[in-house]
């Protein structure tokens, strides 16, 4: 069996790291595996395709054959047999063929072999564990990978326990490939072994847990990936308190593919804003997207189909136009999937796109105008501007800064027994 003949497989770059390491090793001693021949198999591969290549030269080997081709060679994984070559700017993961010595959970320690059949038992599922040499002739260790593959199941490398014992992040990569490639139900050893396993997600990093999640939350439709994570316990160890699909199902529904990862993991965080930024902070997220989630889920500003443009527009200025978004969009999710009338679609997409559509003018006064008038530097100066502030939301934005000047002077000139001219923000 070959795969079919792709682009990628001969562009020159790819050509050039072969050719360098079959000069070293011989015919047939660099293989394509694991994505790019499982992508290409399912013709699913693109352009940003990541090519790697297994090999049974040692490490060292692969980094002389590629210097002897005039080839860069980076050591970014050596001690686990990676090296990755360029060539004309494109990078190509290489990696010696190796066998697990020890493994605790979390990392593994590896001894190289020249056995393709030894590479292919360590790895995870079998649908990744093919491979396909230069001109595409494919080869299936584990005997199952081919139809796996074609008929979107997503089976463990022999039992799946010692496979997770391995490495208990390939729980949730079992997930992350059902929601990618899986249809019908998941494979039931895999997902007993899933759940009797599942503390030991807790074992690992939040750096890499992240990125898988993320990476899961990517597919099309997750939902049903999603929903045997909760139904296994392995979703409430990662998220605690996130058991309820609703949002999640909703924003799916209104957004299809169109709705990114970040906005679908906000879905999933419980509503309960001291857990939420609890397990932000566990997945320990970059700082931007920590700061989009905790800006999403933590305001207490209430978001409805039926608000008045006033109300909107205040909104707007006071979260900023993408976490507006982003939270009329996750209060639509939730409406959505509890059956709210169709009729309300319009309405929140009337908000969106005021969001897009409206500038909020900058405030016409500073903190220089107010002490102008003989206000002492200090809290007072603070206070004033912000109940300014709050009477120039209130007035939806139209005073003018004479307007506001002239309300600050009459403010100033107020005696301080006086009762407080009205301000507020009406409708949040």
């Amino acid at each position: 069996m070959y795969l079919p003949s792709r682009p990628w497989m001969t562009a020159a770059p790819t050509r050039a790291v072969i050719a360098a390491l079959e000069a070293r090793g011989g015919p047939g001693c660099a293989r394509f595996v694991g994505g790019c021949v499982r992508d290409t198999l399912l013709r699913r591969d693109g352009p940003e395709l990541d090519i790697d290549i297994a090999t049974p030269l040692p490490p060292a080997e692969v980094i002389a054959a590629l210097e002897a081709a005039g080839l860069k060679a980076v050591p970014t994984g050596i001690d686990h047999g990676t090296i990755t070559a360029v060539a004309k700017g494109r990078p190509f993961e290489i990696t010696t063929l190796r066998r697990d010595v020890e493994t605790d959970g979390r990392r593994a320690v590896v001894a190289f072999t020249t056995d393709w059949a030894e590479d292919a038992a360590r790895r995870d599922f079998r649908l990744n564990a093919l491979y396909a040499e230069s001109d595409g002739r494919l080869h299936d260790p584990t005997g199952g990978g081919v139809e796996d593959a074609h008929t979107g199941r997503i089976v463990f490398v022999g039992d799946p326990r010692t496979r997770i014992a391995e490495d208990y992040l390939r729980i949730l990569r079992f997930f992350r490939f059902y929601a990618a490639y899986g249809r019908g139900e998941p494979d039931a050893a895999g997902l007993a072994a899933c759940a009797d396993l599942r503390q030991g997600l807790l074992s690992l990093s939040g750096e890499r847990v992240a990125k898988e999640l993320l990476k899961l939350l990517a597919a099309p439709d997750p939902r049903p990936a999603l929903t045997a994570m909760a139904q296994t316990g392995v979703l409430g160890v990662l998220l605690p308190g996130a058991g309820d699909l609703a949002r999640l199902n909703g924003l799916v529904e209104i957004e299809g593919a169109r709705s990114d990862s970040v906005l679908r993991l906000s879905a999933l965080l419980p509503d309960d804003r001291e857990r939420a930024p609890a397990a932000i902070a566990r997945l320990r997220l970059a700082n931007a997207t920590r700061d989009r989630l905790l800006r999403a889920c933590s305001d207490e500003t209430v978001l409805a189909p039926d608000m008045t443009a006033q109300a909107a527009r205040s909104a707007i200025y006071r979260l900023g136009h993408a976490t507006f978004a982003d939270r009329v969009k996750l209060a639509w999710a939730k409406l959505a999937w509890a059956g709210a009338p169709s009729r309300e679609a319009a309405a929140w997409t009337d908000l969106l796109t005021l969001a897009q559509t409206w500038t909020p003018p900058p405030f016409p006064l500073n903190g220089a105008d107010i002490k102008a008038l003989g206000v002492s530097e200090g809290p007072k100066v603070g206070e004033l501007r912000r109940t300014l502030e709050a009477w120039w939301i209130a007035q939806d934005f139209a005073p003018d800064r004479q307007a506001a000047l002239a309300e600050l002077r009459a403010r100033v000139a107020q005696p301080t027994s006086a009762p407080p001219r009205e301000s507020g923000d009406p409708g949040l």
